[in-house]
This record gives structure tokens, C-alpha cells and sequence, in this order.
């Protein structure tokens, strides 16, 4: 069963230096039918004005996640990381015990584009850490973060896993889901068809009930794939 959710169904916030759409519940935007999917609880799409962002606050236990789609982030936290953050990297700031952090538009020209991911963990009070890669551009399914950091993922304190899906015009890549498991798709850009059902950027779609996914790229399309418990 695919269950979709349109990118203008989302949930709007206008804060004038940023600009959001909420996939899911969050802040000022309270919807009690998007409140998450499974262990998934966040997914806001960011756009922050030169010179702007978010100043230094507080979290603790939670997976957090960013994804820069333009620009960059700089980034700086409580562990003592000072970071940028540029276009195609991701970041995986485990909360853990709490951790205070900063993340700015560095430009005075251009814009800020982001997904900010928040996935609850399975075990409470770590300690934080923090991780940042860029990955090899590849076509096909790229995984992102793993419960066990297989093949040079991230690690992430939950039975989940994040990949990233790439395609071109009329190729295609499929997924087993095993049973009870939830899929979990966002669309970065471009336009993919999910066992026939066609999705384009901002779009999101719940897969479950379901063993095999086909994802065949209608126009060069790029996606998050999230395997949940």
C-alpha cells in the first residue's frame, strides 16, 4: 500500500528570514494526521536567507540529521565541532544526554537550502556525537546511515536506515521491504514513479503491506529512502 502526501499539502511557516514546509507536525504547524511515520518525526524543508539562522539552542535524544540541497551550513556545537556544511554533504548530530548548537547561513548573497531530519533512537542518555560525510555520486539506492555503520554509513542509534536515491531518465532501482518494516520516501527534486505511482519534488509517500518497490526515474530525480521498524 502507498499512501502519498503532495508537496503543497505540507505544512506552511513563514518566519520572513526562513522560509518552511512541515511534512510532519512541528512547532506552530499541528496536524494530528502527519504527526510521523514510525521512528520518523521530522522532515522540514528549509530555506534560510543570506546571513541568517537558527541561533544557539538546545536537543537531546534524537537522531538529527541535515541535508544541504544549495549553499552551505555552518555549523557550530557544544561537543566543540565548527563545521560547514556544503551542498550534497549530510550531517548526523546524535543529541543524545543534550547538546546545544548554532546553524547559520554563512553567504551575504545566497540562499540556504535543507532538510532538517529528526528520527527518534532507540536507546536514551548517550553521549552525543556528531558526524559529517559527503558521498560518492552514484545512480541507484546509496545508503546514507545504518544501525551498524555498514559499508561507510553513518551511524545512527535506531533500527533504521537512510538512503539516497539517484536516477536518470528511465532507469530504475528496486528495494525489498521486509515484513513490518515501513518505507518512507522524500523527494528531493525531479520525478520518480513508486511501483507506478509518480512523485515529484517536495512529495512524499508511506510504503507498507508491500515486499517490492520498483523506482523508475521519469525526469533525472533525486530522493530519501528511509527503511523503518
Amino acid at each position: 500500500m502507498i499512501k502519498i502526501r503532495h508537496s503543497d499539502e505540507r505544512g506552511p511557516a513563514n518566519h520572513g528570514w526562513l522560509q518552511s514546509r512541515h511534512t510532519f507536525s512541528f512547532a506552530g504547524y499541528y496536524d494530528p494526521e502527519h504527526m510521523g511515520v514510525s521512528a520518523l518525526r521530522v522532515i522540514n524543508d528549509d530555506k534560510v536567507s543570506p546571513g541568517r539562522g537558527f541561533a544557539t539552542h538546545s536537543h537531546q535524544d534524537m537522531e538529527i540529521i541535515s541535508y544541504v540541497i544549495k549553499g552551505a551550513i555552518e555549523h557550530k556545537d557544544s561537543m566543540g565541532n565548527i563545521e560547514r556544511l556544503p551542498a550534497g554533504e549530510f550531517q548526523l548530530m546524535s543529541a543524545g544526554s543534550g547538546v546545544t548548537h548554532s546553524e547559520y547561513n554563512p553567504s551575504i548573497q545566497e540562499p540556504l537550502e535543507f532538510l532538517q531530519i529528526w528520527i527518534q533512537p532507540d536507546v536514551y542518555g548517550i553521549e552525543p556525537g556528531y558526524q559529517q560525510k559527503k558521498f560518492d555520486t552514484m545512480t541507484g539506492l546509496q545508503l546514507i546511515a545504518s544501525p551498524d555503520a555498514r559499508d561507510a554509513s553513518l551511524l545512527i542509534h535506531q533500527d533504521a536506515y537512510l538512503y539516497q536515491l539517484r536516477l536518470d531518465n528511465g532507469e530504475f532501482a528496486s528495494y525489498s521491504l521486509e515484513h513490518g518494516r515501513t518505507i518512507y520516501v522524500h523527494v528531493v527534486s525531479g520525478v520518480v514513479s513508486i511501483n507506478g505511482e509518480q512523485l515529484s519534488e517536495g512529495d512524499g509517500a508511506t510504503v507498507t503491506e508491500t515486499s517490492e518497490l520498483e523506482f523508475v526515474g521519469i525526469e533525472n530525480c533525486e530522493a530519501l529512502v528511509f527503511d523503518l521498524p
